[in-house]
């Protein structure tokens, strides 16, 4: 990832700012069962590294954050063994959810289409060796 900055201030605010807001979501993900982490912090990095190249070195050097980031930095792809756990999770997630939106048809097709979706998303993400 590149980690040059944008050349407009404004740019740069607005960057940082969704930065800093995914990374507050990425983080409230770790405690809140259904929210992902790994999605906002990968975001988070990308906006910071146009937006702060400090606040980007900061985060791929972070204790717990730092490896997914640098991780997916250097290979841009997910081990089958991720894509696994990921998938599972959001399928057990999406099953718990979807049985306390029994009763609501519309909510529970719309929490079935995004679950298809999220996994969708995480298929499509090339797999590599582990």
């Amino acid at each position: 990832m590149t980690t040059t900055p944008s050349s407009s201030r404004t740019v740069r605010w607005l960057l940082w700012l969704a930065g800093t807001v995914s990374l507050a979501l990425g983080l409230i993900g770790v405690v809140v069962p259904g929210l992902p982490t790994t999605p906002f912090v990968l975001l988070a990095a990308a906006c910071y590294a146009k937006a702060s190249p400090r606040l980007h070195s900061w985060l791929t050097n972070h204790r717990f954050l730092g490896p997914m980031v640098r991780d997916w930095e250097t290979h841009r792809s997910l081990t089958r063994r991720t894509k696994t756990i990921a998938v599972g999770s959001m399928l057990v997630m999406v099953s718990l959810s979807a049985w306390g939106f029994r009763h609501q048809p519309w909510a529970l097709g719309g929490l079935l289409v995004a679950g298809l979706v999220g996994a969708w998303v995480v298929l499509r993400i090339p797999t590599r060796k582990a």
